[in-house]
């Protein structure tokens, strides 16, 4: 179907309305709203760029004891693909939040914020108070559908904040966070505005960490005893969520996660701060559930607690993001496996004939992979071949120096092999929480014996950052199920909300009825929040 978008001049033609027009046109004219679905699930890798994604599934492959460059992540088996361009609108590599805002709302706007229009500066309250952008989730929660956001950092971070939040900043996760001045002004806090959402009763599901942001300073946190909650206004919004949710169960360690009822609202958070990275989750005292665990555990619930009258889920593989900008491939890349397997369970758990699983990242990360490994070279390991195009595979690729390298490698980060204030010169070891970086003064490490396949290893840095950057290159989108098909071609990033909305004819609808559609059904007008709110 053809939707009329306006052309404008750009950056000054871009208002809310014109993103939210020109998103429902690349999906329509995709055929997206030919759909019926009834659920959706959108996976969202952090940080997880093509490389990421790449060297993640051959790695996989090379932990099951194949070569590994033949294996396919859970999504690379999906019937379709596409491509996400990423950019903010104030920026050419962007953030977490406003890339999460294009996919929650339909409407890109910058970065460091969430679901609010790209005209308000960040940090700005008044100007976000003016410009909320209704969600997906909070339109889902709003017509009878339950909702669930799972994460693996903090569920008040960027990407599950702009699921049931709006803001000028994306640090304003608790009380404490907010300036005087926007608390003057009337700014809510993520968490708060999360737990207290006026559209339904929030979030059914709510799982991952960021205790601190729930609890008040008068209480102590369960697991760990110097610890207390971050509140400082006396609100108790873990308490506050069982009121909105009768029935519903809050828990905090593995043990009761899995002894929670599998029909009841469910709210959990494993930790004060992130979850661990999947890596080190084993380690934990009070045990924290998998990815994989969690995302059944959410599709059980939501298939049950508002009558099956279908759901909206977000599931994050967060902490993607946190290992690249530490400059550790190691838990990037088993962070990556982790969500593949959550993929997999959902796939499982599901049917392709009523939900559609979308499949993608926020931005791209500067993880690079070089060299001329051979067929099966460990994806962690050195590089055997040659530095050129041919040469003897058993033996170490050389540089110009005549010193080994690794297949992959970052182009900035704490992994730069000069001395810091907290490591000497040479390999580092993660964590690397890098000050006083200096210059390197004996060149490149001989890495003949060091292990770089070791989970602590950082891969070198080209130049030296406290933490590696986002990157601005496209991300990937697979999906599976209604409206799939639709998912095809190089499209803005703020279309995969549309391509979820209209693969779901509920939503659709409910839009429809306030005049937003054009004469094809098409919801083609920036939604108005205020008409969705209890």
């Amino acid at each position: 179907m053809a939707v009329d978008v306006p052309a404008i001049q750009h950056p000054q033609g871009e208002t809310p309305a014109w993103w939210y027009r020109d998103g429902a046109a690349q999906a329509a004219q995709r055929g997206a709203s030919s759909a019926k679905a009834k659920n959706v699930i959108l996976f969202v890798g952090d940080g997880m760029s093509l490389t990421t994604v790449a060297a993640a599934r051959i790695l996989a492959g090379q932990l099951k004891g194949a070569p590994g460059e033949e294996n396919r992540l859970s999504w690379e088996r999906f019937p379709s693909t596409a491509l996400s361009k990423t950019y903010n609108t104030d920026s050419q590599t962007p953030d977490s939040a406003g890339t999460m805002s294009a996919m929650a709302t339909g409407v890109k706007t910058r970065a460091g914020v969430l679901s609010i229009g790209q005209k308000g500066l960040r940090g700005d309250c008044a100007a976000a108070l003016q410009a909320p952008m209704l969600t997906l989730w909070e339109l889902a929660a709003s017509q009878g559908l339950a909702t669930g956001v799972v994460t693996t950092t903090r569920v008040t971070h960027a990407t599950p904040g702009a699921t049931f939040s709006h803001s000028a900043d994306r640090n304003w996760e608790n009380d404490m966070d907010l300036p005087d001045k926007a608390k003057s002004e009337g700014c809510i806090d993520i968490a708060r505005q999360m737990i207290e959402s006026p559209y339904g009763t929030g979030p059914d599901v709510l799982m991952g960490g960021g205790r601190g942001n729930f609890m008040t300073v008068e209480q102590r946190d369960p697991e760990y005893d110097d610890k207390v909650g971050q509140r400082l206004d006396g609100r108790d919004l873990i308490a506050t969520w069982k009121q909105r949710h009768p029935g519903g169960e809050y828990v905090w360690n593995a043990k009761q996660f899995a002894a929670a009822p599998k029909d009841k609202p469910l709210f959990a958070l494993f930790e004060p701060d992130h979850m661990q990275f999947d890596h080190d989750r084993p380690q934990d005292g009070a045990g924290e559930p998998s990815l994989a665990e969690m995302t059944v555990a959410a599709i059980e619930r939501l298939k049950k607690v508002k009558g099956d009258n279908g759901f909206v889920l977000l599931v994050e593989g967060g902490r993607i993001d946190h290992a690249h900008h530490m400059g550790n491939a190691y838990r990037a890349l088993t962070d990556t496996i982790a969500l593949s397997e959550a993929v997999e369970a959902a796939n499982k758990a599901t049917s392709a004939d009523d939900t559609l699983i979308l499949v993608t990242a926020d931005h791209s990360h500067t993880l690079s992979f070089v060299g001329y490994p051979t067929r099966g070279n460990p994806m962690l390991g050195k590089v055997r071949g040659t530095s050129g195009e041919d040469g003897d595979p058993n033996d170490y690729a050389r540089d110009a120096l005549g010193k080994p390298y690794t297949t992959l490698n970052y182009s900035n980060g704490p992994g730069y092999t000069g001395a810091s204030s907290q490591q000497p010169e040479g390999p580092h070891k993660f964590p690397h929480t890098a000050s006083g970086m200096q210059e390197i003064e004996k060149g490149r490490p001989d890495l003949s014996n060091v292990d770089t396949q070791a989970p602590d290893y950082m891969q070198e840095a080209l130049v030296p950052t406290t933490a590696e950057t986002h990157g601005g290159d496209d991300v990937g989108i697979w999906a599976r199920g209604p409206g799939s098909s639709a998912v095809r071609g190089s499209v803005e990033q703020n279309t995969i909300y549309h391509f979820l909305l209209q693969s779901m004819p509920k939503l659709r609808a409910s839009l429809c009825v306030k005049g937003d559609c054009d004469a094809n059904q098409v919801p083609v007008m920036l939604p108005k929040a205020d008409q969705f709110k209890n």
